[in-house]
């Protein structure tokens, strides 16, 4: 009997429900189900333009005068891979407390589709799940990581957003209940 492999791209750490949501999608199948997880390490560059971005006008002023090496890149850097490692980790440790047996995680330092495609090919994966916010622009636009890794990938690719049951996804506007 071989794996059913499935590979997970998420955007933040699983929490209980996520996982419990996932390992329900797979109950019954004759094959042992094995997942693959995949997480974006958090972008230091972008923390740092997200965090200069949100100061106001007078704030923005003051800091005009401060040279970018006094900003600690690497402090910030190592921050964010602390972060993504620590979700990583509490990613699996759901999946597992849920009955889910997971064969291998990873931090995504390129782009994470780009990353998911390799992994669904090395592991021969069967299907994909990718667990995000809700991107709506990008949804829009068919430029979410769903959309770009169905043009990629010959196997299933379901979108499920973190954080939200089945039946509050299947309410919002694209869901079953939807227009």
């Amino acid at each position: 009997m071989a794996d059913y492999d499935v590979v997970l791209l998420v955007e933040q750490a699983l929490s209980t429900l996520d996982a419990r949501q996932v390992r329900s999608l797979h109950e019954g199948l004759d094959d042992p189900v094995t997942y693959h997880v995949l997480l974006p390490l958090d972008d230091a560059a972008a923390r740092v333009e997200a965090s200069l971005g949100s100061l106001s006008g007078s704030e923005l002023l003051a800091t005009r005068g401060m040279p970018m090496s006094d900003l600690d890149i690497e402090a910030v850097q190592e921050d964010c891979r602390e972060r993504s490692t620590a979700d990583l980790t509490a990613t699996v440790a759901a999946l597992e407390g849920a009955g889910a047996t997971v064969a291998s995680s990873a931090l995504v330092t390129g782009s994470p589709v780009d990353e998911l495609v390799a992994k669904v090919r090395e592991v021969d994966g069967r299907e994909t799940i990718i667990l995000t916010r809700s991107h709506v622009v990008a949804e829009l636009f068919r430029l979410d990581w769903a959309s770009k890794a169905r043009r990629d990938l010959d196997i299933p690719v379901l979108h499920l957003l973190e954080h939200e049951s089945f039946d509050e996804q299947a309410a919002g506007p694209d869901g079953i209940g939807g227009a």
